[in-house]
């Protein structure tokens, strides 16, 4: 059986193979795979189950299912959501028009080989000139007088395709710098649009903490931040302070969420009242590091109390606040309704409307229902 294997290429760029050699493949190992116009090297990032749950959770096309025996499906990596990330190619073999960037033709593709120590040697080479190629390309575009900024640039290793990367906030019309750089670099130009995120994941940086861009070296997806991730981390709302070097909510948002949902379950809700050995006392705030939790008592004092002390305080005070209830009486019986009794018939010879005793009320008018008719003019 194939062994089912995830390859990663520069900027967290990754697809899924097979490898139908007897001797397995190991992560972070170097290999040539198929594309669809060559060969390419990249680094082996799952193998296995790993490899499967990576391709499932893409959930972008069907290849979990192809690599199963499923009917073939293309694969294309998702793109950030609200993010336009829609790729054109154009080759110096035809007119440079703009086409959709191909996709998959025939189910989950092979790795070819291992890559060689050579194989690795003209990769780095690549990847040294490929700051050279973007600056060219920066200048090409500045004379053709494109709104667009070039992030990045790719070789593929047989230099068979260029793939460059940029942000814009509009449309941009760049069929003639598509027909100047084929001419220029004598290979297949593939220009590809993509977000702030995937920007900042190719160029790569510090953020705020001083550490590298999580996006950049240990995420393997990035998946959509809300604000409301912050709200329920008790984080300031102020962009500047949640936002990272792109001007998007930061990564690690995302990935510390769970972690605070689940050590705020051992806490109790703020605003809540809790019976303690003082009586009782609202919850301001807590601290789920130092688990502290701060109350302020019926006199107005403040306190902060670790949570098993609190644990302990509410335990021992919860028999005194609720003491045994005497039993409950019985409930008095309900009364029957009174009968109604009929309305007395009046005496012979007794005028209409008034009954024996002659108290009856005189019978009302029925009331009529509808428009009033005008008065008659005189």
């Amino acid at each position: 059986m194939p062994q089912f294997v995830e390859v990663r290429f520069k900027g967290n760029r990754r697809d899924f193979y097979e490898w139908h050699d007897s001797e397995p493949l190991r992560e972070r190992e170097a290999v040539l795979v198929e594309t669809d116009r060559g060969v390419d090297l990249g680094h082996v990032g799952a193998i296995g189950q790993v490899a499967h749950t990576k391709c499932e959770r893409c959930g972008s096309c069907g290849l979990a299912e192809t690599a199963r025996g499923g009917a073939p499906a293309g694969h294309e990596e998702p793109g950030e959501p609200g993010e336009v990330g829609d790729g054109v190619a154009a080759s110096d073999e035809g007119d440079g028009a703009l086409a959709p960037a191909p996709e998959r033709a025939g189910g989950v593709r092979r790795v070819v080989r291992r890559a060689s120590a050579a194989d690795v040697r003209v990769a780095d080479e690549l990847r040294g000139a490929e700051e050279d190629v973007r600056r060219r390309i920066r200048e090409r575009a500045v004379s053709h007088k494109l709104v667009m900024k070039v992030s990045d640039a790719e070789w593929q290793w047989d230099r068979k395709k260029l793939t460059v990367y940029f942000t814009a906030e509009k449309r941009v019309d760049f069929r003639n710098l598509v027909r100047d750089l084929a001419s220029q670099f004598r290979t297949r130009i593939e220009l590809r649009q993509i977000g702030v995120r995937d920007e900042a994941v190719r160029l790569d940086g510090i953020g705020r903490c001083g550490r590298r861009l999580c996006s950049a070296s240990f995420l393997t997806e990035i998946r959509p931040i809300g604000l409301q991730i912050a709200k329920d981390q008790h984080l300031s709302l102020n962009p500047a302070q949640i936002s990272g070097p792109c001007g998007r909510l930061l990564c690690c948002l995302r990935f510390e969420h769970e972690f605070y949902v689940q050590a705020r379950k051992r806490f109790p809700k703020e605003g809540k009242i809790v019976q303690t050995s003082k009586g009782a006392e609202k919850v301001l705030s807590i601290d789920i590091f130092r688990e502290l939790v701060a109350l302020r008592g019926e006199d107005g004092t403040t306190r902060s109390v670790p949570l098993a002390e609190l644990r302990d305080e509410v335990d021992h005070a919860a028999p005194a606040a609720s003491p045994s209830a005497p039993p409950a009486s019985a409930p008095p019986p309900r009364e029957a309704p009174a009968a109604r009794t009929a309305p007395a018939t009046p005496a012979a010879g007794t005028p209409t409307g008034q009954g024996a005793q002659g108290t009856a009320s005189p019978p009302r008018r029925r009331r009529r229902r509808g428009r009033r008719r005008p008065p008659p003019s005189p």
